[in-house]
């Protein structure tokens, strides 16, 4: 045929004979600076409104210290004792010491202060040697306020002059363990002179 155009569709093959060029690839770089900040206010914020963590703190209301003498009744006086051995004893007023579990601090504190002739009126006094493992005193502090539970219980189902429901007056305080206290236990043959149980 005339003409200079040739009709056959042969392709060029592509590679090392191939006269193209090849086309550079662009390099993209991302400037971070700018997260950097996003990231820090980001922080700042979910640290300002997350709640944090509260700790688990026992709320227990002990009235202001008195360091004037105070003319107490023996049988009004509930005293709970915790040695250096970490043994418990409880007794009312002047009499002889018994020993006690800490199973049975609640039902004790309650019977005690639901007897009628000391009712409401009734001081528990916790005594504890600075020997003392920290916490017992905790699970004593613990007992003793699920015996609140049943004293109110109890007492709100009375009525005072106007016609409420009695009010809990709760006297409560915590003392220091000292030698008197000792040589009760010693006299009345509870523990050892040299402050180990028998």
């Amino acid at each position: 045929m005339a003409g200079g155009g040739s009709l056959s569709h042969e392709k060029i093959k592509r590679g090392a004979a191939s006269k193209r060029k090849k086309m550079k690839r662009v390099g993209f770089v991302l400037d971070m600076t700018p997260l950097v900040d996003i990231t820090f206010l980001l922080l700042t914020f979910f640290m300002f409104t997350t709640t944090m963590a509260t700790p688990q703190v026992m709320e227990m209301s002990i009235p202001p210290e008195i360091t004037e003498h105070v003319e107490v009744k023996e049988s009004e006086l509930l005293t709970i004792l915790v040695d250096d051995d970490a043994n418990l004893f409880w007794f009312i007023g002047n009499d002889p010491a018994e020993q006690l579990k800490l199973k049975d601090v609640a039902g004790i504190a309650a019977r005690e202060n639901l007897r009628p002739e000391v009712l409401n009126k009734l001081i528990t006094a916790l005594k504890v040697s600075d020997e003392a493992p920290y916490g017992l005193v905790v699970n004593i502090l613990d007992e003793l306020n699920l015996a609140e539970m049943a004293i109110i219980s109890e007492i709100s189902k009375d009525t005072d002059e106007t016609g409420q429901p009695l009010k809990r007056l709760r006297r409560f305080t915590i003392a220091k363990y000292e030698d008197a206290d000792r040589e009760k236990l010693i006299e009345e043959g509870l523990i050892n002179g040299d402050n180990s149980s028998d």
